[in-house]
């Protein structure tokens, strides 16, 4: 094994962009269950809006564009789970569940033919001056700019919900809906626009995939990353600063495992290549000790 091979410039800067679209779809999922929903089909949020991006992006030749369409799929597909549970007050685990199959599908039979087609290019932003910092410069300040979205994205949240009005509504209707209802606020409507921003959200971290890390389409291509973005909220007690951290270390972890497959460490391949898994399921059981919201994935209902 040559440990040598391993630019640990080259690793951290690539632990940003790894951990990018796991960083997108935490951060809906994330308001979406401080509204008090649990919303299980971020995976098939985050595989549709990567064909939606993809196939938008490779019809007009604009990866903007393929990002844009990507939320709007996203957002489309979160909204039938919203008319499910919210005003059909079906189960919410069985409700994601099957949103997570139906996106599979979904995506499946849209993207049967564009398989094998390359994306348009979506450059690297190399920010003048800030860039040519040694060693920090590479790291940060030399990525595509949906990396700095994301960033953008999770300190907006921060801040909507620690310093807003409607940050502050919304957590109370997380907590007590019943509460929260009584004082006017309109439950179900602050939710279904929760759940849309996180199906938004999950589209952007699919059409990262499709049109940032590969750029391409292949069928099952999150391969468990809605998954690992739940499991993210809640190692991260439902706040956006350690919902970061935790992305981030899931990114980490599978750059690190990438890299030492390729400097030959005598490990079987399949043992690194479920080590980022394993190792959110190890932080996860170790630090999850913050509480939920106090109405998360209960059925709210108005007449009661």
């Amino acid at each position: 094994m040559d440990l040598s091979a391993i630019n640990p410039v080259l690793l951290l800067a690539s632990l940003m962009v790894a951990a990018t679209p796991i960083l997108l779809a935490a951060i809906g999922e994330l308001v979406v269950e401080r509204a008090g929903v649990l919303n299980l089909g971020v995976e098939g949020m985050m595989i549709t809006g990567a064909v939606c991006g993809f196939v938008v992006a490779v019809n007009t030749g604009s990866p903007w564009l393929g990002f844009l369409g990507a939320a709007i799929g996203g957002a489309l597909l979160s909204v039938l789970f919203g008319v499910l549970t919210q005003y059909l007050l079906s189960n919410q685990v069985a409700t994601g569940l099957a949103l997570t199959l139906f996106g599979l599908g979904v995506s499946s039979l849209i993207g049967q033919g564009y398989i094998g087609i390359k994306g348009p290019e979506f450059p690297d932003w190399h920010i003048p001056l800030l860039g040519d910092i040694p060693i920090i410069g590479p790291i940060v300040f030399q990525h595509d700019p949906m990396v700095y979205v994301g960033l953008l994205i999770c300190l907006g949240v921060w801040a909507f919900l620690k310093y807003s009005r409607l940050g502050l509504v919304l957590r109370a209707v997380g907590e007590n809906h019943d509460a929260a209802h009584a004082l006017g606020y309109k439950v179900i409507r602050i939710r279904m626009a929760a759940i849309m921003f996180g199906g938004a959200c999950a589209g952007l971290g699919g059409a990262y995939l499709s049109l940032v890390r590969v750029p391409q389409w292949t069928e099952g291509m999150t391969a468990g990353a809605g998954w690992i973005a739940l499991a993210i909220v809640v190692f991260a007690s439902w706040r956006p600063g350690r919902l970061l951290l935790g992305a981030y270390l899931f990114g980490g972890v599978t750059v690190l495992q990438l890299n030492l497959q390729a400097a030959g460490l005598a490990i079987p391949v399949e043992y690194l290549s479920m080590s980022p898994y394993l190792a959110t399921i190890v932080v996860l059981v170790i630090m999850s000790a913050g509480r939920a919201p106090g109405s998360l994935g209960r059925i709210f209902h108005a007449s009661r």
